[in-house]
């Protein structure tokens, strides 16, 4: 039996420097705050509590997921919209808790559809949470070569 071509995950999601970032964890942890930090410095939305994955090549793409693109939920004042990117490469999943490493040698990989992505536990309360997302991108992340259609 082959494996699905895609799939579509309860998770959020934002693009950065056109790689894919990743936040998973239980409701009310974090993910769309998190998510909204990130488009405050650039990153573009691709998904808030539901992202498509999509096997390409030999990359794992997050894509908008289908009846909410563009939509982030703001607590206690309800959704809005925020333009989306129109997909990117996964490079990183942050697994949002209270626990993290303080200082992480290797990562767990998972795979997804095929495809193996780095997995960091990341506590989203603490100091500076956007930028320490953006700092553990660029030092764990995936390399990526896909370049989403505009």
């Amino acid at each position: 039996m082959s494996e699905p071509a895609s799939t579509l995950i309860q998770a959020s999601a934002v693009a950065s420097e056109g790689r894919a970032l990743l936040f998973e964890g239980e409701p009310g942890v974090g993910k769309s705050s998190l998510a909204r930090a990130l488009i405050d410095r650039g990153a573009r939305l691709i998904g808030d509590d539901g992202v498509l994955l999509k096997r390409i090549g030999d990359q794992l793409i997050a894509l908008p997921p289908p009846n909410i693109a563009g939509l982030v939920e703001v607590r206690g004042v309800g959704l809005l919209e925020f333009p989306t990117a129109n997909g990117a490469p996964v490079s990183l999943i942050l697994t949002l808790g209270e626990d993290d490493t303080r200082l992480p040698e290797t990562l767990e990989n998972r795979p997804i559809l095929g495809t193996s992505v780095p997995v960091l536990p990341f506590a989203p309360g603490r100091v500076a949470p956007a930028l320490r997302a953006e700092l553990a991108l660029a030092k764990h992340g995936l390399a990526v070569s896909y370049k989403p259609e505009t």
